[in-house]
């Protein structure tokens, strides 16, 4: 849970990817709350960007520095989503102090050094409340130890000839304010050799903080100094340390004592496969000078956030006292931690990250004082290997290589793709089409990626034989560690083996009266429906268009005067027909081939009789689908057809009647006649439809004056005819014509 201290400036590094995409600079949300007796700073993901973090006083910014920050209440932390959180005391060596209630700190916040978007300067500055101090008010953080007790007037003594001890002089929180002419001048360290005396400059220079407020001291002391000292309470080891601060005040002097105790990982905690468990002594004896100790309240937490008793125990923490320990259980990859990514031999291993918090206060009967102890207990678990495990997910059938592989903690991130023949980033692979996708695991913190190369990538290797095809991918995916910027791979090797699939086909022709029409079925198995025009081929249209099936194609028979026929075009001796058939994957809801075949077929639409009767046969054409046949008249239109249907009209009129015209010849002479929807029907279509206007032309030609020659031939006779006298009748009958 603790974030990294570099260099001379205090900064903390999170780098997104290797490869980050340049990206518009956007401002991001910085957020500030009050926590108590502290004050947290959310600057939200860094991106691949460093943060260097300063305080504003006076207008002037001071870089914080590891060794600043720890004299000073300031610590860097790291939450489960990735996100730069920054601590500060209340009573840090900057605040801006009110009468020890309103404390107000500015910082200023520069990233920088990401590549792909610009630097990033930010100020935020928060003033936070607290006015319920306790005589006694201690943090124990990752990085310092800082107590902060009631600067109350002990009795005075003379300052020559004293000497210290650790008397607990201070104890009454109620006594009146130290007088402001004493100033802090030694601070006497208990350690465990002795004691140890130090002006306040010597101290300060040691790394200590030590700041007066109106009403209090405020002692921090970085977590490893020297003055400090181990010490086995009830079991546990804790980290001590105990002071006594020596103000004077002319001939007079008196002393202020400071004691704290934090607890350390190594002895405190225990863990099995999927628990945490932390013991704290209920009873600090290091802090407590009286045997009348009093518990009031226990309060757990995340990240410096209290949590209720409804949501510890959806995230199925437990905190429970006995008589020795305050015991805290947490699982192992629970809301709120995180996984920490290690390399050892090549091999990855991850650890799980978190921090509680506990705050108690408590009071001693004897001195009626109270102790509000805040611990932000950073936890890590030992080593625990996680194998990396690629899982194939490749459907031959989709023509394409999926996969995925993890689990990875947060702090992994995929910077290339090893081919055989090239290395690709993952920009590189995006233009390339390849899909690269990160994603959080639904039940834990922990995260995976896919991939999904197409067959058809020049990487992939194919190999035909026996009518199936092979397709294998050989890959190396390169990996980093963000906080240790160690680079590892993992191997993989993918292999998919295809059925050549010839789908089916269609072909066709015609004569002069039909269309024919092939179909093949293709790869064995291959399951598809048949589209003859807009109608399904089914068993009984099978059957009324001649049918005909073995075990590699069907074939059947369509009559050009068919319905599913389309007329393209009417001709004077011929009909343009058309005929479409499309194969589907029923299944898939997708198509496989679209097969058309237009034809001329021969025909007379109109005949004409020597006894000046003609016939005319209208057809209904694509280019109209609305045209309503039944509608349709001659040139009078009192003559309407003799038979239709919805896609014909057949007329029968003399050339003298129906609004026929007659044009004289040379030779012959010319009736003609048109077929069309009426008037007052083209008015009404012509409001509704762009529908080109149905008009058809019929016409005979009757000869005027024309010769025919008749060619005869004679026999000889073999015998004469005979005849016998006899009375009858022989009747004659003439038919006379003009």
């Amino acid at each position: 849970m603790m974030g990294h201290l570099f260099g001379l400036g205090w900064i903390f590094l999170l780098i997104a990817a290797a490869n980050i995409e340049a990206q518009k600079k956007s401002s991001r949300n910085v957020s500030t709350k009050c926590l108590g007796n502290i004050m947290r700073v959310n600057v939200g993901p860094l991106g691949g960007s460093l943060l260097d973090v300063a305080v504003i006083i006076n207008n002037t910014a001071t870089v914080l520095t590891q060794s600043i920050a720890t004299q000073c209440g300031f610590s860097m932390k790291s939450d489960s989503f990735g996100n730069a959180l920054i601590y500060v005391s209340l009573q840090n060596c900057f605040a801006q102090n009110v009468e020890d209630e309103m404390f107000t700190t500015a910082l200023q916040l520069r990233l920088h050094g990401n590549q792909f978007v610009e630097d990033e300067l930010y100020q935020v500055a928060e003033t936070c409340r607290y006015d319920i101090w306790a005589s006694r008010e201690v943090i124990c953080d990752y990085n310092y130890i800082e107590v902060s007790v009631h600067r109350a007037a002990p009795d005075e003594f003379p300052l020559h000839g004293h000497t210290f001890s650790n008397s607990n002089s201070q104890r009454a929180a109620e006594k009146m304010p130290m007088d402001a002419g004493f100033r802090a001048t030694t601070v006497v360290f208990f350690a465990r050799e002795g004691e140890k005396p130090m002006s306040l400059a010597d101290a300060q220079k040691h790394g200590y903080g030590i700041g007066n407020t109106p009403t209090r001291l405020v002692l921090r002391s970085p977590v490893m100094a020297p003055e400090t000292f181990l010490q086995i309470v009830a079991g546990v080891p804790m980290r001590v340390l105990k002071t006594s601060t020596i103000f004077e005040k002319k001939w007079l002097a008196t002393q202020v004592d400071a004691a704290a105790a934090c607890p350390v990982q190594e002895g405190s905690v225990f863990f099995t496969q999927n628990t945490i468990t932390w013991y704290l002594p209920r009873q600090i004896d290091p802090m407590i000078s009286s045997g009348q100790f009093n518990l009031l309240e226990v309060h757990f937490g995340i990240n410096g956030q209290r949590l209720g008793a409804v949501e510890m125990q959806a995230r199925e923490y437990s905190v429970a006292l006995n008589d020795f320990y305050i015991v805290t259980e947490l699982p192992i990859g629970g809301v709120g931690g995180y996984y920490k990514s290690h390399i050892q031999d090549d091999l990855y291993y991850v650890s799980y990250m978190i921090e509680p918090m506990l705050e108690l206060l408590w009071t001693e009967d004897a001195t009626y004082e109270q102790t509000r102890y805040k611990v932000f207990f950073h936890i890590a678990t030992h080593l625990l290997p996680q194998p990396l495990e690629l899982i194939d997910n490749t459907v031959p059938q989709d023509k394409m290589f999926k996969m995925t592989l993890g689990h990875f903690a947060v702090d992994v991130v995929l910077i290339n793709i090893t081919f055989p023949a090239e290395v690709l980033s993952t920009s590189d692979c995006s233009v390339r089409g390849f899909n690269i996708l990160e994603h959080m695991s639904p039940n834990s913190s922990m995260k995976f990626f896919t991939l999904q190369v197409p067959f058809t990538d020049p990487a992939v290797l194919q190999q035909t034989r026996e009518g199936v095809t092979v397709y294998s991918l050989h890959l190396t995916f390169g990996l980093m560690l963000l906080d240790d910027h160690v680079t590892f791979s993992h191997k993989a090797y993918l292999e998919a083996a295809v059925k050549d699939i010839v789908p089916p086909s269609v072909s066709g022709g015609c004569d002069n009266n039909n269309f024919y029409i092939l179909v093949k079925y293709g790869t064995q198995g291959y399951n598809f429906q048949t589209m003859v025009g807009k109608r399904l081929m089914t068993p009984s249209l099978a059957q009324h268009y001649e049918y005909m099936e073995n075990g590699t194609h069907f074939s059947f028979v369509v009559p050009f005067s068919a319905p599913d026929v389309a007329i393209e075009a009417i001709e004077s001796s011929s009909i343009r027909g058309r005929l479409d058939v499309v194969l589907s994957n029923a299944e898939m809801n997708s198509q496989i081939q679209e097969f058309s075949v237009a034809c001329h077929f021969p025909s007379t639409l109109t005949e004409c009789f020597p006894n000046g009767t003609m016939t005319a046969l209208a057809l209904k054409m694509e280019s109209v689908p609305s045209l309503n046949p039944r509608k349709l008249t001659l040139e009078d239109s009192s003559c309407g057809p003799v038979h239709s249907d919805d896609r014909y009209a057949f007329f029968v009129f003399t050339v003298n009647s129906c609004g026929t015209t007659r044009k004289f010849m040379s030779n012959a002479m010319l009736y003609e006649n048109k077929i069309s929807l009426p008037d007052v029907l083209l008015m009404e279509k012509g409001l509704k439809s762009e529908e080109p206007e149905y008009r058809l032309k019929v016409s005979c030609v009757y000869d005027i004056n024309t010769s025919h020659a008749v060619a005869f031939n004679t026999r000889p006779r073999r015998s004469e005819p005979y005849a016998e006298n006899s009375k009858g009748q022989l009747q004659v009958v003439m038919r006379l014509a003009l």
